[in-house]
């Protein structure tokens, strides 16, 4: 590791993990053009820290709501302790129970992480995931506009979500890519197909995070490339957020298409350079 490679690393992170290009396929290629061949030769425990900086960019963006939710949380427990029943349900406590419900299909995912991971060192396959994003953002652009909100969406509508970031645990699969183009699909509103998906990804970077700290840990920490960890961590958190805004303002546009562009240009390079 060196503190180029470090940032460029964090750079990559906090662009690729929100913006719907697919976070893990650019670290992926980004080893290889570091020369940094296969996933294990980058530290664990740094990958684990980049994680955890975009984590903090989606904390700082949604602040407003994620306090919402937490208050809502305890409110439930709350009555649940009293046996009372709010005559409406408030919209954060049911985006609870969305983000709870889109959450479930990773869990079945769980015992096949070593095979997804295994797909990092395979340059065909991130290719034509990419290709395969790509199209999803494409086909996206001209579903008919739903207006669903955590107001009106249904728990079925998260389940599918679900699914989709279940699905996008295919390194060069977009996760931000699959769950905002889901959401448009069950009939999300745009914004806020693009606000549950950032929000789904908290219990996502963090339940991978505890899956990978064990192994980080047992890999072991050098101590001394930390200075380093840290500015690619800052490097992470502060594009995140800022690549975060950037999709919003998208949002409200409502089109993804230039994405979709983008992917299928990066998937087809790989993809003629990995044969060449």
């Amino acid at each position: 590791m060196t503190w180029l490679s470090a940032i460029i690393m964090g750079l990559v992170q906090g662009i690729a993990e929100f913006l719907p290009i697919s976070s893990s396929g650019h670290l992926a290629i980004a080893e290889h053009l570091l020369n940094m061949q296969g996933a294990s030769e980058i530290p664990q425990f740094y990958d684990v820290l980049l994680h955890l900086g975009t984590l903090v960019a989606v904390f700082i963006a949604y602040w407003d709501e994620i306090y919402d939710m937490i208050v809502e949380f305890f409110a439930g427990v709350g009555d649940l302790v009293h046996h009372t029943t709010p005559r409406a349900v408030p919209p954060a406590r049911r985006m609870i129970l969305l983000v709870i419900v889109g959450t479930l299909p990773l869990f079945v995912m769980v015992p096949f992480r070593r095979f997804f991971e295994g797909l990092s060192d395979n340059m065909y396959f991130i290719g034509g995931a990419l290709l395969f994003t790509g199209v999803l953002l494409f086909v996206s652009d001209r579903v008919r506009r739903g207006g669903k909100t955590e107001k009106t969406a249904r728990l079925s509508d998260a389940l599918v979500v679900g699914i989709g970031q279940a699905i996008a645990l295919c390194p060069g699969v977009s996760r931000s890519g699959m769950t905002i183009t889901t959401g448009c699909f069950v009939g999300f509103e745009r914004k806020f197909a693009v606000r549950f998906s950032f929000i789904l990804s908290i219990p996502a970077i963090l339940g991978a995070n505890i899956l990978s700290i064990k192994d980080a840990v047992d890999a072991g920490i050098n101590w001394s490339e930390m200075p380093m960890y840290l500015i690619g961590v800052a490097v992470a958190a502060v594009t995140g957020y800022l690549c975060i805004r950037l999709l919003k303002m998208i949002a409200d546009r409502g089109r993804f298409g230039a994405f979709a562009y983008y992917c299928w240009t990066v998937g087809a390079l790989v993809l003629i350079f990995t044969i060449v």
